[in-house]
C-alpha cells in the first residue's frame, strides 16, 4: 500500500507558521506610528523540529530527566513549551521617542525572508503532490 509522504505534515505546519509570521509582520507595519506599540514575532521552528524528530523517530534528546520520588509530585513543566509556537516581543530595537519599537528596515527584511520561505515551501508541497499523483497514475495503469 502506498503511504503519503511523512514530510507533508511538516511542510503544511511550516506554511501555517510562516503565515502567522506574515500576519505578525503586517501587524507590526500597520502599527508603525502607534505610540507604545512593541513589535512582535512568533517562534515556531523549535516545535517544528521537535515534531520532525517525532515523525522520523530520531530521538536525540539530551535533556536530563527530573527524578520523581513520589507519584503525587507534580510533573516538571517547560516554559516555553518546546512543542508549541511562542509569540514574543522583539528585543534589541531601540524605542523611538513615542516608545514604539517597530523598525521599518527590520520588518521589510523579515517580510522578504518570510515570503521567500513561503514560496519555497509551496514549491515543495506542489512537487510532493505531483510525485504522489504520478505514483497513483502509474499504479492505476498497471491494473
Amino acid at each position: 500500500m502506498i503511504t503519503p509522504f511523512k514530510s507533508k505534515e511538516l511542510v503544511s505546519s511550516a506554511l501555517a507558521g510562516r503565515n502567522l509570521r506574515n500576519q505578525m509582520i503586517n501587524s507590526n507595519l500597520a502599527n508603525v506610528d502607534t505610540p507604545f506599540y512593541k513589535s512582535r514575532d512568533i517562534e515556531f521552528e523549535t516545535a517544528l523540529v521537535n515534531r520532525a524528530k517525532e515523525i522520523f523517530k530520531k530521538n536525540d534528546n539530551k535533556e536530563l530527566k527530573l527524578a520523581q520520588t513520589n507519584s503525587g509530585h507534580q510533573e516538571p513543566w517547560k516554559f516555553p513549551d518546546p512543542n508549541k509556537s511562542t509569540i514574543y516581543l522583539r528585543d534589541g530595537h531601540l524605542a523611538r521617542n513615542d516608545a514604539n519599537t517597530v523598525d521599518l528596515d527590520v520588518e521589510t527584511t523579515e517580510m522578504s525572508k518570510n515570503t521567500a520561505m513561503i514560496t519555497a515551501l509551496d514549491g515543495v508541497l506542489r512537487r510532493q503532490s505531483n510525485i504522489f499523483g504520478s505514483i497513483i497514475d502509474a499504479s492505476s495503469k498497471l491494473s
